[in-house]
């Protein structure tokens, strides 16, 4: 418990090099388990995220893509940045009840399963990326350096997702409804999240009521970074930045409060 105890103020890098063997052993197993006894292995995570986008565009070009340009790269970049924050959260939320031997037996900051399965999910959304961008080449868009951008993005999300796992698992370890519940916030995120349609055309009352969801935020500017050559406004960087810290901060705290509770209730 000592540990984690100074949550909020302890050295990271000497965490990380105390426990570098076990968290490299972790992200391995997460990371293999992922696609234990399948043919294609990792490679799914370059097809899937292909058959989704096909799906999905035969079922909205006709109505969305007539007035959007790239509409296949649009849904793309909508669909690649929410399937990472779906996965990365759904994974952190199991993180301690799935570990729960290793934690009763051995003294390590818990956190460190949640980022464990956090890397493996920013693996699969890498390869995901690749193939991301090989799309963007078959459909003709033009590269620019505003690009370079999509790194401030994806660092941000990245944080995001750890502080919104660190949430829900220690949610799920007092309240075992907190899977079912997400699972119905997850859906009402994915589509408040304009993934295959254009939102702006829309008043700025229903504009604003957009950017209280985070992962709008995200997509919104990781797609004027890719699709629009720009570097978003300032108040985009400012929500991307505040909605990570703001649930870092919320999931750090729970942490250190609740953490001396977790092995009673696992």
């Amino acid at each position: 418990m000592g540990q984690e105890s100074g949550w909020s103020g302890i050295n990271i890098v000497r965490i990380f090099q105390e426990n570098s063997f076990l968290f490299q052993e972790l992200v391995k197993r997460d990371f293999k388990k992922k696609y234990k006894r399948t043919l294609l292995g990792m490679l799914w995570s370059m097809v899937a995220p292909l058959a989704q986008l096909l799906i999905m565009s035969v079922i909205f070009v006709n109505f969305f893509g007539q007035t959007t340009p790239h509409y296949t790269i649009y849904l793309f970049s909508g669909l690649l940045l929410y399937s990472y924050f779906n996965e990365a959260t759904m994974a952190g939320m199991s993180s301690l009840e799935m570990n729960a031997g290793i934690i009763s037996m051995v003294k390590v900051p818990k956190w460190l399963f949640l980022l464990s399965r956090n890397v493996s999910s920013m693996l699969n959304f890498a390869l995901a990326l690749v193939v991301f961008f090989l799309v963007c080449i078959v459909d003709g868009l033009p590269f620019h350096s505003s690009m370079l951008m999509i790194f401030y993005v994806i660092i941000f999300l990245t944080l995001f997702n750890v502080g919104v796992g660190l949430i829900l698992s220690a949610l799920r370890i007092f309240f075992h409804d907190t899977e079912y519940l997400y699972g119905i916030l997850l859906l009402l995120i994915m589509y408040a999240s304009a993934i295959f349609y254009d939102t702006e055309s829309f008043s700025p009352s229903i504009q604003f009521i957009f950017h209280l969801n985070p992962v709008f935020c995200y997509i919104k500017y990781f797609r004027y970074a890719v699709l629009h050559g720009i570097v978003p406004e300032l108040p985009l960087h400012a929500l991307c930045a505040g909605y990570a810290a703001l649930a870092l901060l919320l999931g750090g705290f729970l942490y250190k409060r609740y953490n001396f509770k977790f092995l009673y209730y696992m």
